[in-house]
C-alpha cells in the first residue's frame, strides 16, 4: 500500500507532503501533538517572513525526520549515523526549483548548500524533516563577506531569560552609541539573538573580531553579569556573548525557525519594548502564525540600512593595543591566524 500523501499550495507552487499524520512534536502537558503536515503548514503560513531571513543565503538544514522524541540519536562528527542530523549539502532528489550556493568550510572543502529563493523551498525542506534552518550570514552573490553581525546572548547555568533581557537592554544602548540598529529575536530556547546588517566588505575574521569587541564592551559595562570567556569553566553565572557564532561555517537558527524542543518553540522576532514582558516559551508553531498575521514581520525593514563595521573594529584594535589578544575558535577548527593557545585553563596549568 502506498504511503498516504497530500499536497498544499505554497505561494502558487504545489508541495507534496508524505506521511502527513506522522507526529513530529509529541503532545506535552500544555501543547497538543504536531504532525508533519502541521510543521509544513506552519512554514507555509509564515513563508514570506521566514524567507526574508533565508533569502539567497546558503542554509544548513537541521533534520529530524523521525520526529522530536526523547531518545532520538543525533549524529555527531565522531558518529555520523544518527536519526537527527545537519544537512550541509543539497539532498539527492531535491525538486528543480531548489537552488544552491557553494560555500567553503574552514578546512578548505566546499559544498553546495540549499539556498532558498521562494517559500516553497522552505516547505519542501520541512517535508523532508527539517525542523530548524541555519542560514549563513552571507548572500550567494558574495559568500566570503558577511552582511550580518550576530550578537548571541547565551545564559549560562544559574541565569535565566530575565538576565538575558537585562543584558539586552545594555546591548541596545551600546548599539545606539555605535549608531547601529539592532533587530532582536528569541533563540527559541533561553537565549536572545540580535542581528545588525553590515556592509558586505569585511571578512569573517573581521566580523568575529567585531563581535568580540562588542562582547568585551558589554563586559565592561556589566561586570560580573556578562562574559566572553570561551571555556565554560571560566564563565560562572553570567550571560555569555558567543562571538564564535560569527566565525565561518558557524550558524544559528534563522528567524521563524522551529527548534527541536518540546512544544515546537519558534525563534521569534520581538520588539525591544516588549522584551521585558516576553516569555519565549509562548512562541510556538501554534501561536506565531497569528502573531505574524497581527503584527507583521518585525524584521520587515532589516535590509533598509547596512552599517559600517569600523567603529567596532576600532574598539577591537584598541583592546588589542591594551594587551587583549584574539580569542579561541571552536575545537573543530584548524589553528587560526592570531589565535591564542586553544586549551582549557585548568589543563594548561598542569
Amino acid at each position: 500500500m502506498a504511503d498516504p500523501a497530500t499536497e498544499i499550495d505554497v505561494a502558487g507552487r504545489a508541495v507534496r507532503v508524505t506521511n502527513p499524520d506522522r507526529v513530529i512534536f509529541p503532545a506535552t502537558d500544555s501543547t497538543p501533538a504536531a504532525t508533519k503536515l502541521d510543521v509544513v503548514a506552519y512554514y507555509a503560513s509564515v513563508g514570506e517572513a521566514v524567507l526574508r531571513a533565508l533569502y539567497e543565503r546558503p542554509t544548513t538544514l537541521e533534520r529530524w525526520p523521525k520526529g522530536v522524541f526523547a531518545g532520538i540519536k543525533q549524529a555527531t562528527r565522531s558518529d555520523p549515523h544518527g536519526d537527527a542530523f545537519f544537512q550541509k549539502r543539497i539532498p539527492k532528489g531535491a525538486p528543480g526549483y531548489v537552488e544552491t550556493a557553494q560555500i567553503t568550510f574552514p578546512s578548505g572543502r566546499t559544498a553546495d548548500e540549499v539556498c532558498p529563493t521562494e517559500p516553497a523551498v522552505v516547505a519542501w525542506a520541512a517535508q523532508i524533516g527539517t525542523i530548524t534552518f541555519h542560514p549563513w550570514p552571507v548572500r550567494r552573490g558574495d559568500v566570503d563577506h558577511p552582511d550580518e553581525l550576530r550578537i548571541d546572548l547565551d545564559p549560562q547555568p544559574g541565569t535565566d531569560f530575565a538576565d538575558v533581557v537585562r543584558v539586552a537592554a545594555e546591548a541596545r544602548r551600546l548599539l545606539q552609541d555605535l549608531g547601529y540598529r539592532g533587530f532582536p529575536k528569541t533563540s527559541g530556547n533561553r537565549g536572545l539573538h540580535i542581528y545588525v546588517r553590515i556592509e558586505p566588505r569585511w571578512s569573517f575574521t573581521d566580523v568575529r573580531h567585531a563581535a568580540i569587541a562588542f562582547g568585551r564592551e558589554l563586559e565592561r559595562r556589566l561586570p560580573g553579569e556578562v562574559t566572553t570567556k570561551w571555556w565554560k569553566e571560566e564563565r560562572g553565572e553570567t550571560v555569555f556573548v558567543d562571538y564564535n557564532q560569527n566565525a565561518r561555517d558557524r550558524t544559528i537558527a534563522g528567524a521563524y525557525s522551529l527548534r527541536p524542543l518540546p512544544g515546537g518553540p519558534v525563534s521569534t522576532p520581538v520588539t525591544w519594548d516588549e522584551l521585558p514582558s516576553t516569555d519565549p516559551r509562548g512562541f510556538t508553531l501554534r501561536s506565531v502564525p497569528e502573531r505574524v498575521e497581527k503584527l507583521g514581520d518585525l524584521h520587515a525593514d532589516i535590509d533598509d540600512v547596512h552599517h559600517s563595521l569600523e567603529p567596532l573594529l576600532e574598539m577591537y584594535r584598541r583592546d588589542e593595543a591594551a594587551g587583549q589578544t584574539d580569542m579561541p575558535y571552536p575545537p573543530d577548527y584548524p589553528k587560526m591566524p592570531g589565535e591564542p593557545m586553544r586549551v582549557q585553563p585548568s589543563r594548561a596549568k598542569r
